[in-house]
């Protein structure tokens, strides 16, 4: 345009208000993703869990309160019950967990996650192990010593070693490690990878028996989740002789319902995307169009020249049109490629699935390109409408 600053600062506002779009769509679609990995992650993408209560983060104190006195604990006697009448359908896995010390050595992890169950789990969740295997059904019956660890725990108690075949230590007893763990990540603000695997019947002998166990449940092969939980509950509800109508007296939390509040958050956050993106394109459509129409303004005489020697007014529109267009694409990329350097540091830098996708790169330029030609337009019609014996006396 032949003025370098103004041309820079308009490809800026482009530059700037494409980041924004990149940044708040894939920061949003990061969101959604990570909910439903953190939920895999936790207890499987297509699990449901029967629990005393199990919606401890959307519930108030009271009403936390009301639930542990109205619903009843969990016991290995449920469990059964359950298996008994509901077993062809669901496959079940009941666990307790408490935080305990993990030690081997002199090497300590304080806060380790220590959770008793069953060999059924490896067959309702995806555990991941990397090495090793998980405990059978003949180490479940027996209450036999073995544990499964995370890549946290293998890390700190034997940085230089293969953990496997090695010993740590729960409570005093000594537990052999037969399975590690491939790294988790974090899941909300709790690491996944300190947890450690034994079963139940030794978290009992180790920790003594849970108030209340959580029973993770499938479908099994064969049966669809919806018939799995329909069979779940109506055989809960038979256990606990509950009335037609009467509420439950348990909790159920599946998939969806625990990603509710990253959803939730992720929706209040995608309101507010939409106008924070379309202010940006604004200002810098106002920014651009300042900048065209300065352009314009100094170039009056130049105008008034082309089009005493025949220049159309189209052939004037198009090359303002032209003009702007490359400006705002040149500002889009520059701003597409800021915003992608910004999101895979914090990528690294967190653990976060902020992957920029390409339609989000195309719709951002898209944007640009538009951004552009909306600029351009005033300025180009006023250039066309200019008096060309006014303008070729412009000074």
């Amino acid at each position: 345009m032949g003025y370098p600053m103004r041309s820079a600062l308009g490809a800026l506002a482009i530059a700037v208000a494409v980041a924004t779009i990149v940044t708040v769509v894939t920061a949003l679609d990061g969101v959604k993703r990570y909910a439903e990995a953190s939920t895999a992650r936790t207890f499987g993408s297509d699990t449901f869990v029967l629990a005393q209560v199990a919606s401890g983060s959307r519930v108030s104190r009271r009403e936390l309160q009301e639930q542990l006195v109205r619903n009843p604990p969990i016991r290995r006697a449920d469990l059964a019950f359950l298996e008994r009448y509901a077993g062809d359908v669901t496959w079940y896995a009941p666990s307790a967990q408490t935080r305990a010390e993990v030690s081997s050595g002199a090497r300590v992890v304080e806060d380790g996650a220590v959770t008793g169950t069953t060999s059924t789990l490896a067959d309702i969740r995806n555990l991941d192990l990397e090495r090793g295997r998980f405990f059978r059904s003949d180490e479940d019956l027996a209450g036999d010593t073995v544990a499964v660890i995370g890549a946290d725990i293998a890390d700190t108690l034997f940085p230089t070693s293969d953990p496997l075949a090695q010993s740590v230590r729960l409570r005093g007893r000594r537990f052999t490690v037969i399975g590690v763990q491939a790294r988790q990540g974090s899941a909300g603000a709790g690491s996944q990878d300190k947890y450690v695997w034994i079963p139940l019947r030794a978290y009992e002998r180790a920790f003594g028996a849970p108030r209340s166990l959580q029973v993770f449940a499938k479908a099994a092969p064969g049966y669809d989740a919806t018939a799995a939980e329909g069979r779940a509950r109506i055989s809960m509800r038979a256990r606990r002789a509950l009335r037609p109508g009467a509420a439950d007296t348990f909790d159920v939390l599946t998939p969806d319902a625990a990603r509710g509040f990253v959803a939730n958050l992720s929706q209040r956050i995608g309101a507010a995307a939409g106008p924070i993106s379309l202010m940006a394109l604004l200002a810098a459509i106002v920014v651009v169009t300042n900048t065209v129409l300065v352009s314009v303004t100094q170039r009056t005489r130049e105008i008034g020249v082309r089009r005493a020697l025949g220049a159309s007014a189209r052939r004037i529109v198009q090359e303002i049109l032209a003009e702007s267009l490359l400006l705002s694409i040149a500002g889009g990329l520059a701003g597409a490629l800021a915003a992608w350097a910004f999101l895979a540091t914090i990528e690294f830098a967190l653990e976060l699935p902020l992957q920029v996708a390409p339609q989000t790169l195309i719709l951002a330029i898209a944007a640009a390109a538009g951004s552009g030609i909306i600029s351009a337009w005033y300025p180009a019609r006023r250039a066309v409408a200019l008096d060309v014996v006014a303008a070729i006396r412009t000074e």
